[in-house]
């Protein structure tokens, strides 16, 4: 096989998860946590006996009880903070996962369309540095997720775990003055889930503490048995696990209403039945719709301290708005749906009601979202690989010649 010819290594990072996998294919091969645990024992990244500071990663890994790990992410607003730990998601990655050398494929990685320079150039560097890949393409992640629906010009709305991002794209390339960012996001709804919880008395027990449990009518008490002895976890870990409990009810039982919240409406809709690990169960109603109803109706959310929060609907509307005139109408006409969040059953379907409500109607409205939600998961992987498999793919990356030649000036150049 010719180097033309070798596929790339396409990387999607974010802050919840990462993918990996060849351009071209149909689906990653790869898709872990990017929240790692670490050893505590010791600050300097060493275990008492001297060696090196184990990591676990991967849910094979992280998700057993061990004393002493922290879990943690190496991100902070969607950009690499710890370098150490980002660098043993890939270690790991390539090791166990793709199983080959990093220097055999040309690599491209998405970043945040707000990512520091200074962060952006310290990754090339790794790459070619430490890594030695041959090729490198760093892009922005609304960017790929246009390239994934067929445009090159919209508003991607990106919904994950830690932010929600309005990012406008033109020909391919990020507005940087229209980018809005909201807290309203997945961990946002797992808050709201905690605080519910809390008022209705109901202990989240992860299955790593579970050992046995009864069936018990709908509403009674769980009658279940601890795993004995335990290790002695960190809260930290803990709470990544009660998460995990979390995020399946999320995914289980939580939908958007279709228009604003109202209890007596909302009571029409059907019970949804959910059992806890620990053999809990019963049936949720109206907060079915009122704990994500914050998302597009921050106004009324409980101990929110910022009432004045924008709702999804007009984080969409001010960052198109902050753009040229000349380009709203393009941007209203296509936009773009994506992240884990907005898997949140009817979640494309309010924004898609709100929108039209507020715009005006020569803007053409249209609200996009891939089907099946996997592929909206996806989409910024889906756009990559398929940018990494065009034939210009080898003039448009960075090689290790330009990157010896030119360093740093490659990177803006290159990938602007």
């Amino acid at each position: 096989m010719s180097a033309d010819e070798i596929k790339a290594l396409v990387f999607d990072i974010g802050s919840c998860s990462m993918r990996a996998g060849y351009a071209g294919e149909d689906a990653p091969q790869v898709d872990i946590p990017t929240t790692i645990g670490v050893i505590a024992d010791r600050k300097d990244g060493r275990t008492p006996n001297g060696d090196q500071s184990k990591y676990y990663i991967d849910a094979s890994t992280l998700n057993e009880p061990k004393e002493n790990v922290e879990a943690y992410s190496p991100f902070k607003d969607g950009m690499i903070e710890d370098w150490d730990g980002f660098q043993a998601i890939l270690d790991y990655t390539y090791k166990m996962i793709i199983k080959s050398k990093p220097r055999l494929y040309p690599t491209v990685m998405s970043e945040v369309a707000w990512n520091a320079q200074d962060k952006r150039e310290k990754l090339m560097e790794l790459m070619f540095e430490h890594y030695e890949v041959p090729a490198f393409y760093l892009g922005k992640g609304p960017s790929f997720v246009a390239f994934a629906n067929g445009r090159t010009t919209g508003l991607v709305l990106d919904s994950g775990s830690k932010y929600t991002a309005a990012v406008p794209v033109r020909d391919g390339y990020v507005l940087q003055k229209g980018i809005v960012k909201s807290p309203l996001a997945g961990d946002f709804i797992t808050q709201q889930c905690r605080h519910y919880f809390k008022e209705r008395n109901i202990d989240i027990i992860p299955p790593y503490m579970i050992a046995s449990q009864e069936s018990v009518r709908e509403g009674e008490p769980a009658i279940w048995e601890q795993i004995a002895p335990l290790p002695q976890v960190t809260q930290s870990w803990h709470n990544y696990m009660c998460d995990g409990v979390i995020q399946d009810f999320k995914a289980s039982v939580l939908q958007i209403s279709k228009t604003k919240f109202h209890e007596k409406v909302a009571a029409k809709e059907p019970d949804v039945h959910y059992q806890f690990p620990n053999g809990y169960n019963c049936k949720f109603g109206t907060e079915c719709l009122q704990i994500p109803e914050g998302l597009f109706d921050p106004s009324n959310v409980k101990g929110l301290s910022d009432n004045n929060m924008l709702s999804l609907t007009d984080v969409v509307i001010q960052s198109i708005e902050l753009c040229d005139a000349g380009i709203k109408k393009a941007l209203y006409s296509s936009v773009l749906v994506t992240g884990g969040n907005s898997l949140i059953e009817g979640y494309t379907e309010r924004l898609r009601k709100d929108l039209f409500s507020k715009v005006a109607q020569e803007m053409n409205l249209k609200v996009f979202s891939k089907k099946p939600p996997v592929e909206r998961k996806n989409n910024v992987w889906f756009g990559g690989s398929t940018f990494a498999a065009l034939a210009s793919f080898p003039q448009l990356c960075i090689s290790k010649q330009e990157y010896e030649e030119g360093g740093r000036q490659c990177l803006a150049k290159k990938c602007p």
